[in-house]
């Protein structure tokens, strides 16, 4: 999905201008995208905050902590977004703080495994 960082850009900006001025856009982002995507591609994204997901279904992906440096470029909002009861690394999250745009972390819940 990285390759489409272009096409999900065009999307947002055309989504952005039918949404009212007073509607925030928060959307999920790839957690690579700020290591292996166009930097300046993410800065351009039309919204008010991007919450960069460091899992991908129900477990974190591995070495998650090895992409935050990259966040450190990001100038537009963002958070962290965490799996529940997923691996952390508090030590290499912390480093997110020395961002004036980093806001923090999203755990995001999963439902129940079914029997």
């Amino acid at each position: 999905a990285t390759y489409q960082l272009a096409d999900y850009a065009q999307f947002l900006q055309q989504l952005r201008q039918q949404l009212p001025p007073e509607f925030a856009l928060g959307v999920t982002g790839l957690l690579d995208w700020a290591k292996t995507g166009d930097i300046a591609t993410l800065n351009a994204l039309a919204v008010d905050e991007l919450v960069v997901q460091s899992y991908q279904g129900r477990r974190t992906v591995a070495n998650y902590q090895d992409y935050l440096p990259a966040l450190s470029r990001l100038r537009i909002p963002f958070k962290l977004g965490l799996v529940q009861n997923g691996r952390r690394d508090r030590q290499a999250e912390m480093q997110l703080n020395d961002s004036p745009y980093y806001r923090g972390t999203v755990v995001f819940m999963l439902n129940p495994t079914r029997r």
